[in-house]
């Protein structure tokens, strides 16, 4: 359950410790910011001569949704990344303090622009589902940077054992966002907008109750339900099969 905070909290939180602040990717905290998913170990060295590895197959769906209704008007306006025309739909909902989200926009996500957003095969739609005051923030200034938001999601991934777990989280996020065109001001303004920290965690509660999203990253893939950080060759499974 989301819980009502004070309009200042997720600000003044920010500079807590983030030992206690940085949750998982689940409500049961399977996994925490600050000890980041491991790579996949590289497969060991072989000749030129070995066969070649086997297609992945696609993964089996953990269910479905209603596609129209998943794609109905939120709390917030969904930001599309790609044609408005692609025949695939991909809509995430990921934590920003989510270090499994993080791998995924940090390893699959690239491949998969190239491969299929940039080409009008598949568009993709980020939605909010914060843990932690400190994933709210982190949403919150992805907001504020307007037509920079994925531009901004993309650094606060790369950055988070930056800022997601670290002592003083509020001076690692204004640090970010200065390099991001925020001012003090700016970024104070923000992280106390009680109407967007309202929408962000509107956001995650329809997630949760319509969807029945518990964790993160869980990708909607034209209705179909997939939880975790798929790999580049899994999405391309999946969505092969759907052009």
């Amino acid at each position: 359950m989301t819980r009502s905070l004070h309009r200042r909290t997720v600000l003044t939180l920010l500079a807590v410790s983030g030992a206690a602040l940085a949750a998982g990717c689940s409500d049961s905290s399977q996994a925490s910011a600050e000890t980041p998913a491991e790579p996949a170990t590289p497969a060991t060295e072989t000749s030129p001569a070995a066969a070649p590895a086997a297609a992945v197959e696609a993964p089996a769906s953990a269910g479905s949704v209603d596609m129209a209704k998943l794609l109905e008007p939120g709390a917030l306006p969904d930001i599309v990344l790609g044609k408005a025309d692609a025949p695939v739909t991909i809509v995430e909902y990921a934590s920003m303090t989510c270090p499994h989200c993080a791998h995924f926009h940090e390893t699959t996500l690239p491949e998969l622009k190239t491969k299929y957003i940039d080409t009008g095969k598949a568009r993709l739609i980020l939605r909010e589902f914060p843990f932690d005051p400190r994933a709210e923030a982190g949403f919150m200034l992805a907001r504020c940077s307007k037509d920079n938001y994925y531009a901004m999601v993309d650094v606060l991934f790369k950055q988070q054992r930056n800022w997601a777990s670290v002592e003083n989280a509020k001076d690692a996020l204004l640090q970010i966002s200065r390099l991001a065109g925020f001012s003090q001001e700016s970024f104070e303004a923000c992280l106390t907008d009680q109407k967007l920290l309202d929408d962000v965690r509107a956001v995650q509660k329809r997630g949760a109750e319509e969807f029945k999203v518990d964790s993160t990253p869980t990708f909607f893939i034209n209705g179909n339900t997939y939880k975790g950080a798929l790999t580049i060759e899994e999405m391309s499974a999946i969505i092969d099969g759907m052009l």
